[in-house]
């Protein structure tokens, strides 16, 4: 009877902890099933009563590609002095569409998806995992496009560029994921969120060297100030050049011999910056885990 009093009184003095685990993202990926499942999920909401389907892949990027080089490019001139600029704009391009779909998508996965969180144990992580994978799919006919056309231009790969180009799509994979945990349990409190997603990414392509090359940069009056190093200090900025030094540069070297269209060591910046993307990343991780636990009663 004492053993069975004592059983009881322990058992009431364990805290009560939600069922779902605690591991965080490496619950997630060990639970691949799931992940699985959601990614497709995504997919086929994405084009769900669509007539073109996975076409609106490749024509909504062309559009936008064909705007703004149009603009930009040939009404504004500033495809003067910039060889091969279609390819230096649309490498840009791929990576900041990488980039705002896993941002935009991620901050509202929690609140799209409140059934699920409101009935099921799973990690909540789940959600913007799935979405970052479905953006990453979506934007993989872009990329298709982009070899075929600086294919069409000379481009040659070489290992240093691939490897750089690797780590600029790392840098926006764990930057972006990063925000997406942030501002998704953001968002499940207050729906200003996905607002101030909204309003951040029309800010991205001017901050980062898409319609501009970095070169307009380091010839201009900002070269050594700390500006430049601020600007230098945004991961997307970086991924941005990594991406055009994989895909862009190629196409153009050794016969340009113009202004600087990189920062000196990109490889090591890029390095760097992608370990600064993961430990924000760890950091958003412990952020949202303190959170979690609301987001059913909140929903």
């Amino acid at each position: 009877m004492s053993g069975q009093l004592l059983s009881r009184t322990g058992a009431a003095d364990v805290p009560l902890a939600p069922p779902s685990s605690r591991a965080g993202l490496l619950d997630v990926f060990r639970r691949r099933y799931l992940l699985r499942l959601l990614v497709r999920k995504g997919i086929q909401s994405r084009y769900s009563g669509s007539f073109l389907g996975l076409l609106w892949s490749y024509i909504q990027p062309g559009v936008q590609f064909g705007m703004y080089f149009f603009v930009m490019g040939i009404v504004l001139g500033l495809h003067r002095g910039v060889p091969n600029f279609a390819i230096h704009l649309f490498s840009a391009l791929v990576m900041i569409h990488f980039f705002t779909e896993t941002f935009s998508g991620g901050t509202r996965s929690i609140v799209q998806n409140r059934q699920i969180v409101q009935k099921m144990s799973l990690p909540r992580e789940m959600f913007p995992v799935s979405t970052m994978f479905v953006s990453a799919i979506h934007v993989f006919p872009q990329l298709l496009i982009l070899l075929v056309g600086a294919l069409a231009t000379g481009w040659t790969p070489d290992w240093v560029g691939l490897v750089i180009g690797l780590l600029g799509a790392l840098i926006i994979m764990a930057f972006g994921l990063g925000l997406s945990l942030l501002f998704s349990a953001g968002n499940v409190f207050f729906r200003d969120f996905q607002n101030i997603v909204a309003t951040f990414s029309i800010f991205i392509r001017w901050s980062t060297p898409t319609i501009y090359p970095f070169s307009k940069l380091a010839t201009s009056g900002l070269a050594g100030t700390w500006f430049l190093s601020l600007y230098l200090a945004n991961p997307i900025s970086v991924a941005v050049l990594c991406f055009q030094r994989c895909f862009w540069a190629p196409t153009v070297a050794p016969k340009y011999q113009g202004p600087p269209s990189f920062p000196e060591h990109l490889l090591a910046r890029g390095l760097v910056m992608l370990a600064v993307s993961l430990v924000f990343l760890a950091i958003c991780q412990v952020v949202f885990s303190k959170f979690e636990a609301k987001f059913a009663e909140r929903l």
